[in-house]
């Protein structure tokens, strides 16, 4: 982006904060069979920034309703199918225009509600609408999905046809509040099937405006529902109700194994999930270590570490370990921290409270039993003591069982180790029981090779 256009940004961003500021506090409700839906309780919802500050209230669903948005779901599924994905699609894109026609008020609400500084909340939005016609595309290009089979005799007229499930449950998690909601949504929905949508606790203002985006887009009564509640109750009521037909989630990996064991109880159904990650990056004496340090610092530290796709250990050769360190304390000393929302902010604060107190629990751990490099501390000072502002952390000397090597922490906490050489550094990277992203900063080619061809992760980076 270049300058022009990053001023632009800003200014409408400071635009659409006004008037995001002004509706704080707004009461929220669920959204079922295309009308709302009141219920007996409601949940509020506080800024991270400044937890004194109520962002808004929101309606709880309890078990019976979200029964309720089930059996609409099911009714809308015939009709909803019938259309034919072209349709469908069309609707769809209509959302993704009015995604990006609204993107500058979605990541203001975004920022203050998860936390995300300015770029960041735009970038999940964007990605929101890149998402939803992504599936579009793909059905395009696969015909909804109808293909032209072989034949026995000339009278045969053979065609395979994937048909939707029906009803899906799309649990989603406070991250990526737009783009993850919206893409599992989409994906549901443009082939066909209903939604009963639950967004995190913490981020309900996103989801209930993504409902709104749907709503305008045109999509049908009782295609999309959105359920606000607890994860005991609604979250529950999804994963056991046998008329929930798929399930797809983004979270924890203890939740994530909960829902995949107790979801097919009765007969195979499909349960899509994406869980956590104790993501690795490995820099050898060929990388540009200036791209290596602003690459990891980025990765382990950008919302705060809050990601499942966030780095949080790195492995360096021995022979370049001090000058790499060098780099990468002094990128991390330059992140400001502070409100998500003002212009300069890198680093905002930590979703909730138990993210804060987790981190703290975190960093004695690492006092106690390694080496705090840098940081580790909450913030205070310019009003940082009402929000959960953290420093950013670089730890090291701990055994490679530690639970802080082993276990996701989605927080800004980056374990550092050096080590001899290549093969070293590439063993322990795939020493976790996780295996989602992986990062390699080398110019040797068959390091490159190697790390593409032994390293256990999905989606890796060079």
């Amino acid at each position: 982006m270049n300058a022009e256009l990053l001023e632009d940004f800003h200014q409408q961003f400071d635009i659409a904060l006004a008037k995001v500021k002004n509706e704080i506090g707004s009461e929220h409700q669920n959204w079922v069979n295309g009308e709302t839906i009141k219920t007996r309780s409601s949940k509020e919802k506080h800024c991270p920034t400044d937890s004194t500050i109520i962002l808004g209230k929101f309606a709880q669903a309890s078990r019976k309703q979200t029964d309720i948005a089930i059996q609409a779901a099911q009714n809308a599924f015939v009709q909803w199918n019938l259309i034919g994905w072209e349709k469908r699609c069309k609707l769809l894109l209509n959302a993704a225009k009015i995604i990006h026609d609204r993107r500058h008020y979605l990541s203001a609400v975004m920022s203050l509600e998860v936390g995300k500084n300015r770029l960041e909340a735009m970038g999940d939005t964007e990605e929101s609408a890149d998402l939803i016609r992504y599936y579009c595309q793909i059905m395009a290009k696969e015909n909804g999905f109808i293909r032209q089979m072989g034949r026995l005799t000339p009278n045969e007229n053979v065609k395979g046809h994937l048909v939707p499930f029906g009803v899906w449950g799309v649990i989603a998690p406070f991250n990526f509040p737009l783009a993850l909601s919206a893409g599992m949504a989409a994906g549901a929905m443009v082939t066909g099937n209903t939604v009963i949508f639950k967004p995190s606790n913490d981020a309900p203002w996103t989801g209930a405006l993504l409902n709104q985006i749907f709503v305008d887009a045109g999509i049908p009564k009782g295609v999309f529902n959105l359920l606000n509640g607890s994860g005991s109750v609604v979250g529950d009521e999804l994963v056991s109700n046998p008329a929930v037909d798929g399930l797809v989630f983004t979270g924890s990996k203890n939740v994530g194994m909960n829902i995949y064991r107790r979801f097919s109880r009765m007969f195979p159904k499909p349960c899509i999930i994406e869980m956590g990650g104790k993501n690795p990056a490995i820099v050898t004496k060929t990388a540009d270590l200036e791209a290596a340090a602003e690459g990891i610092m980025r990765s382990s530290f950008g919302l705060g570490g809050q990601k499942c796709s966030a780095c949080s250990r790195a492995y360096i050769e021995e022979d370049i370990f001090k000058e790499f360190m060098d780099l990468l304390i002094e990128k991390t000393m330059a992140i400001v921290v502070g409100d998500p929302t003002a212009k300069e902010t890198f680093l905002g604060p930590l979703i909730n409270e138990s993210a804060y107190t987790s981190y703290q629990s975190y960093m004695e751990s690492a006092r106690q039993d390694g080496t705090v490099v840098y940081g580790g501390n909450v913030c205070t000072g310019s009003n940082l003591e009402k929000g959960y502002f953290v420093e950013p952390a670089i730890i090291k000397d701990l055994q490679n069982d530690h639970s802080l090597v082993k276990k996701e922490l989605f927080s800004p906490i980056l374990y550092v180790q050096s080590v001899k050489g290549f093969q070293d550094a590439l063993t322990l990277a795939n020493d976790t029981e996780y295996g989602l992203t992986a990062g390699l900063f080398s110019n040797d080619k068959k390091e490159i090779d190697d790390f593409f061809n032994s390293i256990r992760a999905g989606v890796t980076y060079v």
